[in-house]
């Protein structure tokens, strides 16, 4: 277990695969931790460094006082590669974690030679809706978003399954202020105009049944970077990295032997 203390905050970490392979960065979505990808990194190619992180307010990082901004969020990780000495990673987020990769990518291009988009947008919802959200949270804790979270990530077929209850019990388990806090760095965000700026080889990665951030959305943002690509995997909602984790992990590594990675 690694945590890396940087004064303000404290965060969990952790380094899988090969510690002198080209490193792959990956940032997780709102109300789960760095497991969200343990279905897929083992089926991805050997020899590459892994590295994945809980950020501020979830897992088992610390809880800093809330709200957060979403440069906060960025600078998080920003130092944390450049305390692992990492220069030119392929950076894959997802949702919350694909915002906090745009705004990476817009700082940091040493850091970060590949980008991936997945489950996400330049700008999520509106201000107003996660007001609601956070003052829902506030007043009556994660659970009482819970079933409707759960509807929103996954497919109607997953939902039938006995996981599950493994995500539902993620999600609720995330300190309330943790989770209103990104959710209030995600409502003052909007990336439109860094990455349209952008030039770098990017991927957006949808889930066809997704209901936090629908195909067109996560197309819509990854087109503002020429030359990018979008995959959209058929049958699955906002983690189809849990729901389809072979597909999800042969769609990266196409992208990383196109980028030149492996």
């Amino acid at each position: 277990m690694k945590i890396a203390d940087f004064g303000d905050v404290q965060l969990h970490y952790q380094i899988d695969g090969d510690l002198d392979g080209r490193p792959v960065v990956f940032a997780n979505s709102l109300g789960t931790d760095l497991r969200l990808w343990d279905a897929v990194l083992p089926l991805l190619p050997a020899g590459l460094k892994f590295i994945r992180y809980d950020k501020r307010g979830h897992g088992l990082s610390s809880c800093p006082a809330a709200p957060y901004s979403m440069g906060s969020l960025v600078k998080d990780i920003e130092r944390l590669l450049d305390m692992l000495e990492v220069r030119d990673c392929v950076f894959v987020g997802l949702s919350i974690g694909g915002m906090i990769a745009q705004g990476l990518a817009a700082k940091r291009l040493d850091q970060i030679r590949a980008l991936v988009l997945s489950n996400t947008g330049a700008k999520i919802g509106t201000r107003e809706m996660w007001d609601d959200r956070i003052a829902t949270v506030k007043t009556g804790s994660i659970e009482s978003l819970a079933n409707p979270v759960m509807e929103r990530w996954f497919s109607a077929t997953f939902r039938k399954t006995p996981e599950l209850i493994a995500w539902r019990n993620m999600l609720v388990r995330q300190p309330d202020t943790g989770y209103w806090g990104c959710s209030a760095a995600i409502a003052g965000t909007d990336f439109y105009t860094p990455t349209a700026a952008l030039r770098l080889p990017a991927l957006g990665i949808a889930g066809s049944e997704d209901g936090s951030t629908p195909p067109d959305l996560v197309r819509e943002t990854i087109d503002l970077i020429p030359g990018s690509k979008f995959r959209l995997i058929r049958g699955a909602g906002h983690l189809p990295c849990v729901e389809n984790p072979a597909e999800y992990a042969d769609i990266l590594t196409e992208f990383l032997k196109e980028t030149g990675h492996v």
